[in-house]
């Protein structure tokens, strides 16, 4: 007797990226997401050019929504970004964006954020290593001194002392300040997003 076929589950269909994910380098869920807020803010298209009328992307994104559909889904474009996605968009000033164009514009942003991680890690271990020289996993109170005598800044102890217990939240001068206070303080700073 041969061996029985077992049927695909509903959910494992789903969890496989459709063409268009395919060809802008997303995966299925990473395409639901920009989907679901697509069609969140979409309106019906005007024009009955188009057969499909049963897809839940058939809808037309107003202009003006771009800019909120990319912060729900934590895409924030800086204003000249936002110029720049709208012109290429909305080509022939119509007011209205696409589904497909819409979901490529997503995709190079998420993927630019995704490069944008690797480089603030290596941004904060390049900082790190400059104030942890001898691979102590710690920033202490000698080792201020030292960055502080090679600048040539006459910084006083209590000073000193004052930036340790602010960076590792008053946990101690003696315990120092680990990495991750060290890039909280720079977050802070406002040297990193």
């Amino acid at each position: 007797m041969p061996a029985k076929r077992r049927r695909r589950s509903p959910a494992a269909s789903t969890a496989r990226p459709s063409k268009l994910a395919r060809e802008n380098n997303l995966s299925a869920a990473e395409e639901q997401e920009i989907q679901a807020a697509f069609t969140l803010f979409a309106v019906p298209r005007q024009d009955s050019s188009h057969s499909k009328a049963s897809a839940p992307t058939d809808g037309v994104l107003p202009v003006a929504y771009v800019r909120r559909v990319l912060i729900a889904l934590s895409l924030t474009p800086t204003s000249a970004e936002l110029q720049e996605y709208i012109s290429i968009l909305d080509m022939d000033s119509e007011g209205f964006v696409e589904y497909e164009p819409f979901v490529a514009i997503c995709a190079l942003k998420m993927q630019s954020r995704m490069r944008n991680g690797e480089d603030h890690q290596r941004e904060v271990d390049e900082a790190w290593d400059l104030f942890d020289k001898n691979h102590e996993e710690r920033i202490t109170l000698a080792t201020l001194r030292g960055v502080a005598q090679k600048l040539g800044q006459d910084v006083t102890d209590e000073v000193l002392r004052d930036m340790l217990l602010e960076a590792n939240g008053g946990a101690g001068v003696n315990r120092g300040v680990d990495k991750g206070e060290f890039e909280s303080v720079m977050r802070r700073a406002g040297v990193w997003r």
